[in-house]
């Protein structure tokens, strides 16, 4: 028997971006399974629920995500689904002529000690707020974060232009403007900022899983410089091709039995 078509999960509440993949992928005939709450939706990750949407073949069921980490946290483990991302560190490690700017990681409880302005975020969720923070001071506080908890503390670097770009198989996939002068604005994709993301490919692709995105940007005095690396199952596709997109979510995002040796090193 055959199986039915793909299955792409999503949140309760869904963004722009996300009923923009929303209708790609029914449009590329996926099946779409949207939560009612933070849950594994009903009837998914039960015994035997691969038999009850008809999927009975040797080649079994193929389950994708599309959303954050609080949900993709929750669902993803009980549906048999690979997260993919970047190691917490992966930003630090670049070199500086891809970065322009001191970046380093440490756990919140050493950025504490921070006498300086410096710009704070989690590697690879939201759990503490990416601002520019006066001095470590005024970080979250050990009654609100695990001390151990690691973030990325980096010299602040304004970005006159901002891109995303979905990387696939240590390629541009897709990509696309998101921001101006600090401000949304979407438009196409740059020539310089996909050769900018080229080059980073060709230094640190190796170092990166399969299906990831990179955000660019390129400053007032002209030079460019990687911006942070997002989980693509949790990343929005702002102006970037849809279908592209989603094929880069469906990569970051599926059957925990599909993937390769080189991807088992990036799982969430």
């Amino acid at each position: 028997m055959t199986c039915p078509p793909r299955i792409l999960v999503l949140p309760p509440r869904l963004t722009a971006s996300a009923r923009t993949l929303r209708a790609t992928a029914l449009r590329r005939g996926l099946r779409i399974v949207e939560a009612t709450a933070s849950a594994v939706p009903e009837g998914l990750g039960s015994p035997g629920w691969a038999e009850g949407i008809g999927c009975t073949g040797s080649d079994g069921h193929a389950v994708h995500l599309h959303a954050g980490p609080s949900f993709a946290d929750v669902v993803a483990p009980a549906l048999g689904i690979a997260l993919l991302e970047a190691p917490a560190d992966w930003l630090a490690r670049l070199p500086r002529a891809l970065t322009q700017r001191d970046i380093r990681a440490m756990t919140i409880g050493e950025a504490y000690r921070l006498r300086r302005p410096a710009f704070v975020k989690s590697p690879n969720d939201k759990s503490i707020s990416a601002l520019v923070y006066a001095d470590g001071s005024r970080l979250p506080g050990p009654d609100a974060v695990d001390p151990a908890t690691v973030v990325l503390v980096s010299d602040v670097m304004t970005f006159a232009v901002e891109y995303r770009l979905h990387l696939l198989d240590g390629a541009v996939h897709a990509a696309g403007q998101y921001a101006e002068a600090g401000r949304l604005r979407l438009g196409p994709p740059d020539g310089d900022a996909l050769a900018f993301g080229r080059d980073v490919l060709a230094v640190a692709g190796k170092t990166l899983p399969s299906a990831i995105v990179v955000d660019v940007g390129r400053d007032d005095e002209g030079r460019w410089a990687v911006i942070e690396a997002n989980a693509a199952w949790a990343s929005g596709c702002y102006s970037a091709d849809p279908d592209r997109a989603l094929e880069t979510v469906l990569r970051a995002a599926g059957p925990a039995t599909a993937l390769s040796p080189h991807d088992r090193d990036f799982v969430r």
